[in-house]
């Protein structure tokens, strides 16, 4: 009824599980989305129940297709004139980030497991210990740059030693291969280490929380975290706009609406209710 008021509006949808299906009328959540769309079973270690990674990640997917598919209507409108609605269910969002799992069982009758700080059979890339305690997480797993963190441990042979010659060989030996390395990573402080492993071309890098992210130079340079003025707020931090265009970069302007702000507006401007059906709903309470 509502594109047939204005065909060529676009819809965006965001909910559990879609607008058909069995399931659509059921109450959803991010997290109930993380667990039906696989990712909590792949989440913590193995010995321990499913975990979470501490954030509303299947939210923030279903956000993301959500736009990405505003994005691809609006293209659609350009050539068509048509508008459409965009059905962006949470649990769809996360299946999408799944990788080959769902072919790995298909094909080969196998399901993954957790497996905690690495990847089975991708080594090594782990988190190491430092001398001065703090953890550094070093990821040398393709063959080039492993024989790079060979040269940069002062072991170059342990590049061509059959154990560790190419991948597959790393992935069999692989708790073998990351406690050696942390043997040695164990005899730097971490500053000392990744100082080390840059100069030699291998990637690695703090764990960080968000005060090492507002002390980084690497952020700060690029702008990553920006303060935003705020009518409440007098020290209001946030993410910047990603990705960076070279064109039309884009920009914080504000840092969002109240709730409600724009009530008036989506039901007035595009569901056409009238000022006193918009009254009536206030006053009953209903928004």
């Amino acid at each position: 009824m509502l594109h047939a008021r204005n065909p060529g509006l676009i819809l965006v949808r965001v909910s559990g599980f879609g607008q058909t299906g069995p399931y659509a009328k059921r109450a959803g959540y991010g997290s109930i989305g993380e667990a039906m769309g696989g990712m909590r079973y792949l989440a913590g270690e193995p010995d321990r129940p499913p975990s979470r990674v501490g954030l509303s990640i299947g939210d923030a997917l279903a956000a993301t297709f959500g736009c990405v598919g505003a994005l691809a209507a609006l293209e659609y409108r350009r050539r068509t004139g048509r508008g459409q609605v965009v059905d962006s269910a949470i649990y769809e969002a996360v299946l999408g980030m799944l990788e080959s799992t769902v072919a790995e069982y298909t094909e080969a009758g196998v399901i993954r497991e957790r497996t905690g700080s690495i990847l089975p059979k991708i080594a090594p890339s782990n988190v190491y210990p430092t001398a001065d305690g703090e953890m550094v997480l070093v990821a040398a797993n393709q063959d080039s740059v492993f024989a790079r963190l060979a040269e940069a441990m002062g072991e170059p042979e342990l590049a061509t030693d059959e154990r560790y010659a190419n991948h597959f060989a790393r992935g069999e030996r692989q708790a073998e291969l990351d406690a050696h390395i942390g043997t040695w990573t164990q005899t730097l402080p971490a500053k000392e280490l990744l100082e080390h492993c840059e100069r030699h071309g291998v990637p690695a890098g703090r764990i960080y929380r968000v005060p090492e992210m507002l002390d980084d130079p690497q952020f700060q340079a690029r702008e990553a975290i920006i303060k935003v003025d705020h009518p409440e707020f007098t020290n209001l931090h946030m993410q910047n706009v990603f990705p960076k265009l070279s064109e039309s970069p884009g920009a914080v302007r504000w840092p969002g609406p109240a709730l409600g702000a724009h009530t008036d507006e989506v039901l007035g401007d595009l569901l056409g209710y009238d000022a006193g059906r918009i009254a009536s709903l206030r006053e009953a309470g209903h928004i």
